[in-house]
């Protein structure tokens, strides 16, 4: 473990406070922006006409541009971060399941919860456990499920004192 970390930002859990059932209801929300949607399709190459082109999109079933699903899952797990993995986390293990609930809009306000589904001690590094997490984001005021995300993580145990 690294000399530096009860020096470093933290406002995260550790491992042994990220119990199974756990289910944080996190304070930042985000209204997403046409500007943050169309910077994040073309930052990422993607050149779908239902995510830049008003236009084309006017004339699909949703009538209007869609957010681009890999920013949905990226703000769900990244509003997370300050209240479940800032400062105690090792690493990203992956994501076991991503699901899309609902279309996304330019100006929709996104709030998410993080559910903890399972814990477990590492068996090859003593001082750090891997959690499974649940992120579940919501539009504010329908309280549509739009993005459903399980993922792992690797945690670090609670320092000793």
């Amino acid at each position: 473990m690294p000399d530096n970390l009860s020096e470093r930002p933290l406002t995260g859990l550790w491992f042994e406070e990220l119990t199974p059932g756990l289910v944080v209801h996190h304070a930042i929300r985000r209204t997403i922006t046409e500007a943050d949607n169309v910077a994040f399709t073309t930052m990422t190459m993607n050149p779908a006409p239902i995510h830049l082109d008003a236009d084309f999109a006017s004339g699909t079933e949703f009538g209007r541009p869609l957010v681009n699903s890999l920013l949905t899952l990226g703000l769900t797990v990244g509003i997370s971060v300050h209240e479940t993995t800032m400062g105690t986390t090792v690493a990203n293990l992956g994501f076991k399941e991503v699901s899309f609930g609902a279309p996304v809009y330019p100006g929709d306000t996104l709030r998410v919860e993080t559910e903890v589904l399972d814990a477990r001690p590492s068996a090859s590094r003593p001082t750090q456990g891997i959690v499974t997490f649940e992120h579940r984001a919501y539009i504010v005021g329908s309280e549509t499920l739009v993005c459903k995300a399980v993922r792992s993580g690797l945690m670090h145990c609670r320092p000793p004192q």
